[in-house]
């Protein structure tokens, strides 16, 4: 889709400093992050979300991108969560399949992290 974000973003047509990519994805800090630690993992094919018949092989780098994010930014020892928000419902306000990667601070039950 010539005007989402997120494929001008996986794409390179808007510079990013990726935590992670290969041929499915790219991984990137969050500019209005929720956590202390907030990546997004983004398919660089367009997929407006889960529900749009995502290949095996997209879904698999999606996993390997949170794996590599949650190391690299240190919430591999402590924990994090992933997101994927489906729908503008559930708080999906891009319409571009993605995930969020949370952490660095004790996420509780709850959804998003507790006030300090």
């Amino acid at each position: 889709m010539s005007d989402c974000i997120f494929c001008k973003i996986a794409n390179g047509e808007i510079p990013s400093d990726f935590l992670y990519e290969d041929e499915n994805v790219v991984a990137f800090k969050d500019l209005n992050p929720q956590a202390p630690v907030h990546v997004l993992v983004v398919p660089k094919a367009h997929h407006d979300n889960i529900i749009d018949g995502v290949p095996a092989d997209t879904l698999a780098s999606m996993a390997a991108a949170a794996k590599a994010a949650a190391e690299q930014t240190g919430v591999d020892k402590t924990g994090f969560r992933s997101i994927m928000n489906t729908g503008a419902d559930a708080g999906q306000t891009v319409m571009h399949l993605h995930m969020h990667v949370l952490g660095g601070v004790k996420l509780g039950e709850g959804l998003l992290p507790k006030e300090a």
